[in-house]
């Protein structure tokens, strides 16, 4: 089936993480078996071969460029220029991408049906560009809202305001603060240029300021359920209630510490907690319990996130892997028609709302 991920970090791995991701899986991981500097090196689960092999051909994928002061117990550049740069480069490897035929950047409804219709008939996946919708996780690489325009000219069309900890625009997980006059305004002009508002990432407080505030399309491109993983990271039976009223579209993410309670980063493994793509399946279900339909859920993978296998379900060895959802689902009593729409159609029906 197609599948539609509204989350892959591509151009972090890329740029940041030096991965060539046009090369087969295993090559990857091989090149990397000796390096020590980032915990899943050699452990990655993305690459193009693999993505046109799990059929998907459609994704969200981010820019990202966080911005720390002097005291921050989290990774970033010192200062928003330099966050600014990073994501510039990041930009500058998805033309390339696009330029070598690997990629093809999606902004508005036409490329996307085209895009679409190119993978539902081709025969074969095997040299087919992958389609990207440009998102920007965390707005701290903005130096003004001049930065929001430029971006907005070269494709940007969603924003995740904040990310982990304090943030310039708005606090993320792990933190907590109404959003800053600088948030507001950032939420205003992209009110005005009609982007999507990302609400994964934000504190309780700024999400729900941001709900209030944001007049425009909202979706979560990557979280799960609180009820079954207590975390701010997760979302309240609250906030999806508030997220179901302005029709969005939750993805799933398959970060492990998000999946199953308990997990103790860097001591817990797939294997000693038994974690698997099923647990996924739970959180799906919850949400589509609270909505009463499945319309309203889709896949935000996050794999190679900043993690690998050693932070993934245990049998997921590749991205291609998310093609078990379907018997999944399925075993779950989930329809065709419902399975359909979690892989792929919630997202493109809510492009097809939010861009008509």
């Amino acid at each position: 089936m197609f599948l539609f991920d509204a989350h892959l970090d591509l151009s972090m791995n890329a740029v940041e993480w030096n991965r060539d991701l046009t090369q087969d899986l295993y090559s990857i991981r091989d090149r990397e078996k000796n390096l020590t500097d980032k915990p899943d090196r050699g452990k990655g689960v993305v690459s193009f071969p693999e993505m046109r092999k799990g059929n998907i051909g459609l994704c969200v994928a981010t820019q990202i460029g966080r911005y720390i002061k002097p005291d921050s117990k989290i990774p970033g550049w010192h200062s928003q220029a330099q966050a600014w740069a990073i994501t510039q480069a990041q930009v500058a490897w998805y033309k390339a991408m696009e330029e070598a035929g690997e990629m093809v950047q999606i902004t508005g409804l036409a490329g996307l049906r085209s895009h679409l219709e190119l993978w539902q008939n081709a025969e074969s996946t095997e040299g087919l560009p992958i389609g990207y919708i440009l998102s920007l996780e965390g707005a701290d690489s903005f130096v003004s809202l001049k930065n929001l325009e430029t971006a907005y000219g070269y494709g940007l069309r969603a924003i995740g305001p904040a990310h982990y900890g304090p943030g310039v625009y708005a606090y993320g997980t792990d933190s907590d603060a109404p959003l800053s006059e600088k948030g507001k305004d950032l939420l205003r002009e992209m009110d005005l240029l009609d982007m999507i508002l990302d609400a994964t990432h934000l504190c309780d407080t700024a999400f729900w300021e941001a709900m209030d505030l944001y007049k425009g399309p909202v979706w979560a491109s990557h979280n799960l359920v609180r009820a079954i993983t207590p975390h701010n990271r997760q979302f309240s039976d609250e906030m999806i209630k508030a997220l179901l009223e302005r029709d969005a579209v939750i993805g799933m993410a398959f970060d492990a510490w998000m999946m199953i309670p308990g997990w103790i980063r860097g001591k817990s493994t797939p294997e000693s907690t038994g974690l698997k793509i099923e647990h996924v399946v739970q959180h799906i279900d919850h949400i589509c319990q609270i909505a009463g339909n499945a319309m309203h859920v889709g896949i935000g993978s996050d794999l190679d996130g900043a993690y690998g296998k050693e932070q993934s379900p245990g049998d997921l060895d590749s991205i291609a892997d998310l093609q078990t959802i379907p018997g999944l689902l399925a075993a779950r009593g989930y329809s065709a028609s419902d399975i359909e729409h979690i892989m792929w159609r919630n997202w493109v029906n809510f492009l097809e709302r939010n861009w008509a």
